[in-house]
């Protein structure tokens, strides 16, 4: 093993330190993905999630599972140093199999990749931990969602999650307690 200097670039994620913190971003390879999926043209929305319900495709219409799944595992990687497209994403990857139509919620996820994600130096130690939930979002299931973000210090975020819940809760109250459950294990 060999000291090579300081680390530019690590499996795909750019990374630029300095005194004020460690910043990182994956612009380069979000730029290649949307280059290999014939994206390029793509106008981004504000948001990295459309506001219509996303849901499944039950007219049997046959799609390409492979193209589609290829650019869910893209962006799932990109969640690594992106928060703000981990509920979009896994929401998307509900509906592998009978897709109806994921080009409007992949415009607006890679939209915004080529904002770096900042860590400042000088964390403190003092946790911070914040959960939501939506009550039966998932009209198939009639499951909720959980996402939840933890900071140290207040407003370093040092890790984030969203995913659907395994059990099905009667009421947004328990619906919330499983996500806060989620959040704080």
């Amino acid at each position: 093993m060999s000291m090579m200097g300081e680390l530019k670039l690590f499996l795909g994620i750019q990374i630029h330190q300095s005194l004020r913190g460690i910043f990182i971003n994956q612009a380069k390879y979000s730029q290649e993905i949307l280059v290999k999926h014939g994206m390029t043209s793509c106008d981004g929305i504000g948001t990295p999630m459309a506001t219509k319900h996303l849901d499944a495709d039950l007219s049997e219409t046959p799609i390409d599972q492979t193209k589609y799944r290829s650019k869910i595992g893209a962006l799932m990687y990109l969640t690594a140093s992106r928060p703000d497209i981990m509920h979009a994403t896994c929401y998307c990857t509900r509906y592998q199999d009978r897709l109806r139509n994921i080009s409007l919620w992949l415009n607006g996820s890679f939209a915004t990749l080529k904002i770096p994600f900042t860590w400042v130096s000088g964390i403190q130690k003092t946790p911070t931990a914040f959960s939501d939930s939506d009550h039966a979002g998932c009209l198939d299931s009639r499951k909720s969602t959980s996402g939840g973000v933890q900071f140290l210090g207040g407003d370093k975020l040092v890790s984030w999650s969203s995913k659907k819940q395994d059990c099905t809760s009667v009421s947004s109250a328990e619906a919330e307690y499983v996500s806060l459950s989620a959040c704080c294990t």
